[in-house]
């Protein structure tokens, strides 16, 4: 089992309230709601920071999309949307 530690954080009434609110439906108590939303921001985060790094990386490398390359993207989505 992983040690927890314990963080005190100020949130505004209505998240309060929502927070309860959440908690009651869900059976779980606030301090798993909360640390789940946490643990389900910081990892889309930390996502969207590595793929942005890969980006820059790729564009440091001079590695980008050729101009028939963004047509054919773009026709494909066109087609899907039609």
């Amino acid at each position: 089992m992983s040690r927890s530690s314990l963080v005190s954080l100020r949130l505004d009434a209505k998240l309060k309230k929502q927070l309860e609110r959440l908690s009651r439906t869900m059976s779980r108590s606030r301090s798993f709601v909360a640390a789940e939303a946490i643990r389900e921001y910081v990892a889309l985060n930390e996502w969207q920071i590595e793929e942005i790094k890969k980006g820059l990386a790729e564009a440091d490398r001079g590695e980008f999309a050729t101009e028939k390359d963004v047509k054919q993207v773009l026709n494909k989505w066109k087609r899907r949307g039609s």
